[in-house]
């Protein structure tokens, strides 16, 4: 991890000797310089540029858990009762956050590679437990200990995942990369939204959709080989021992404690699911509007995902002020929904709407202006995940720096989802979880104030990135 630049950029051997992606002449110096490298050509080329490596990312993401997202979307899977569900996801977000801690550590030593393999893996497992439930529904035992092994997976797989997507791209070209990976993930909840009855067969296409999703990872780059667009070398730290690397999680704390201002919007990142999914989408509506909801939720992702993707990456404007603007953005954001959502959520309590209650379709009165609301919520979900992304992206290039950042960020985000899922279990009323959601989602911009005026500059030297 630690290593002068000379080592990190110097001569590489078989891609450069290929065309690069500058016309030489108009930079000749660059050309010469030896931390520039030359990019290769044709087909070979084509593989190893950085978009094409994320589009890849974003459809083993596609895949896997952008079906899981399409299933808990739908409210309890779609079919199983929401308190089984509600552990499940909560036995998930519990292991997630311990394996995500540590999986910056098993990235690096492992390479991101087989670490997104192995993390993609659990996917099938756990949408197969909600086949086994709807065959033998006293087996809710089985849905919440793959929720365990899930958990344990999307540490390594959201840990790699971020790593790369934050490495490949040039600075300012990482808000346009977070917005394809964004948008190819969410097209998994597009078509699992698609799906208006869930059946036998629907778990069974998603898992064999998931099964070959997992497979991709052994087919994507060596990002030891990656050359971003500037010529720049794409860095991976080199069999570094256990001890190193969990060393090197506490340097990366030392050295960059300005992530801890992060801390909290990383901890509201997933903790609104839970209302929007389970109290809000599975309480009012019945599959029909549900799975419309979906629809309408995921596709505004990604529209929410680009825009401010491309907003993040106008280099005509300072990084700072790009950060400043999309943090202005959020508020907007954040409080548009939530006062909107509280004129709705005042109307019903968990026990104002029995389990088999007839409830709310398409063509009654009143879903126009409820479908709009979860668009609206669509569209902050993806611009404060895409915004965080970028946040951690200004701190570093680093992919090892990166791949800590990614696991702090998928652990702290998990811990508050385990801690959400649970209470809504718990049965918590329908208000508190609402308010408490809104009051995360303020708090997570104001800590992260200071951090965007101390930490975002508008270049990261490598030179002072090493651990």
């Amino acid at each position: 991890m630690s290593g002068n630049p000379s080592e990190k950029h110097g001569p590489s051997s078989g891609v450069d000797s290929a065309v690069h992606d500058y016309d030489p002449s108009s930079s000749p110096a660059l050309i010469d310089s030896p931390n520039i490298h030359l990019r290769p050509a044709g087909l070979k080329g084509v593989f190893y540029y950085p978009y094409t490596q994320v589009v890849l990312l974003g459809f083993v993401c596609f895949s896997c858990p952008g079906l899981f997202n399409a299933l808990n979307g739908l409210g309890a899977g779609g079919q199983v009762d929401t308190t089984t569900s509600a552990n499940a996801n909560s036995t998930l977000y519990a292991t997630f956050a311990v394996a995500a801690f540590f999986a910056g550590s098993i990235n690096n030593v492992l390479g991101p590679r087989m670490t997104l393999f192995l993390g993609s893996s659990g996917y099938a497992i756990y949408i197969g437990s909600y086949l086994v439930v709807n065959i033998h529904q006293n087996a809710g035992g089985f849905v919440i200990a793959a929720g365990a092994i899930l958990g344990f997976c999307a540490g390594l797989l959201w840990t790699a995942q971020g790593s790369l997507m934050l490495a490949y791209p040039t600075e300012d070209q990482k808000g346009k990369s977070i917005g394809i990976f964004w948008s190819i993930f969410n097209l998994g909840g597009v078509v699992g939204a698609a799906v208006s009855l869930v059946s036998n067969g629907t778990y069974i296409g998603f898992m064999i959709l998931t099964g070959m999703g997992s497979l991709i990872p052994l087919f994507m780059a060596d990002p030891d080989k990656m050359i971003r667009t500037d010529g720049t070398k794409v860095t991976t730290p080199h069999q570094p021992s256990w001890k190193t690397e969990i060393y090197g999680l506490y340097v990366a704390l030392r050295t960059d404690p300005l992530i801890v201002l992060l801390f909290p919007m990383f901890f509201a990142s997933n903790w609104f699911y839970t209302w929007q999914f389970n109290d809000y989408n599975a309480a009012l509506f019945n599959i029909r509007a549900r799975s419309l909801n979906n629809l309408v939720y995921w596709n505004s992702q990604i529209i929410g995902s680009v825009s401010i993707g491309l907003l993040l990456d106008q280099h005509q404007f300072r990084r700072r002020a790009r950060a400043f603007a999309a943090w202005s953005i959020l508020l907007v954001f954040v409080l548009i929904v939530h006062i909107w959502a509280f004129f709705y959520q005042r109307t019903y309590t968990r026990q104002s709407i029995p389990p088999y209650a007839s409830k709310m379709d398409i063509y009654d009165k009143g879903y126009a202006g409820h479908i709009f609301l979860y668009i609206f919520c669509g569209l902050l979900d993806s611009m404060w995940q895409t915004t965080a992304y970028w946040m951690m992206g200004a701190m570093s290039n680093d992919p090892a720096r990166l791949a800590y950042f990614a696991g702090f960020y998928k652990s702290i985000q998990s811990a508050g989802a385990a801690g959400v899922w649970r209470a809504d279990a718990m049965k918590v009323p329908y208000m508190n979880l609402f308010l408490s959601t809104w009051a995360l989602l303020v708090a997570g911009l104001v800590f992260s104030l200071p951090m965007i005026h101390l930490r975002v500059k508008d270049h990261t030297d490598v030179e002072c990135e090493d651990l």
